[in-house]
């Protein structure tokens, strides 16, 4: 079994090249007590990250996430835990990582196949500043259905670089409806494939 530590950065940041990152925290630091593990469901996922998918690994200390907090599209204050009860597949991205603007068509996709009440993918972008160039994006690639997340102060990034999952852009964590990521990859995947939907489905029958 394939078991993501800290040593996850080593060869999975190809997407991540020349990032620089400020030490800023959302405060919003996560704790791994409330997230015990699920030997199902960790074998389940690491037998389905495969083909388009493989570089998603079970974390070794699931986490939970809820307190991360981000924008909403009308600029509110939202985070995982208001989400709490569907399974998420949470990326941050930035309009200046071409990997991320790559695979955002994918996701789009993705969320448009699988989306419904047990299933939501969250973008959550990380440009710096005001939010013109990533709602630019959104409008030159036509991305109709991925809801539109925020974050320009890089916490949410930090949080999860502290927890040893995030090395650079983008970064994809697939996160159960208890609010517990249970996997991460660093880099971009092909999201709009049977292999992509294959993995989802194991994370929305989760207890089911």
């Amino acid at each position: 079994m394939r078991i993501v530590g800290l040593a996850l950065g080593c060869g999975l940041v190809a997407g991540a090249l020349g990032v620089y990152v400020m030490e800023t925290r959302s405060g919003n630091e996560t704790a791994s007590a409330t997230c015990p593990a699920k030997a199902a469901l960790t074998a389940a996922l690491d037998k389905a990250a495969a083909g388009e998918v493989a570089a998603m690994l079970p974390l070794e200390t699931p986490f939970d996430v809820s307190a991360i907090a981000f924008k909403d599209g009308n600029g509110q204050p939202t985070s995982l835990g208001a989400m709490k009860g569907q399974a998420l597949l949470v990326n941050l991205w930035a309009t200046w990582c071409a990997p991320c603007r790559a695979e955002m068509p994918a996701l789009d996709a993705l969320e448009r196949e699988a989306g419904d009440e047990s299933f939501a993918v969250v973008p959550i972008n990380v440009d710096m500043g005001d939010e013109a160039k990533p709602r630019g994006f959104y409008a030159e690639t036509g991305l109709a259905t991925l809801p539109f997340y925020r974050d320009e102060t890089m916490g949410v990034f930090n949080d999860l670089k502290g927890q040893g999952v995030a090395f650079g852009l983008p970064v994809t964590m697939l996160i159960d409806k208890d609010g517990c990521a249970r996997a991460a990859m660093n880099g971009s995947a092909e999201w709009a494939s049977p292999d992509a939907m294959a993995l989802i489905d194991v994370l929305k029958r989760d207890g089911a």
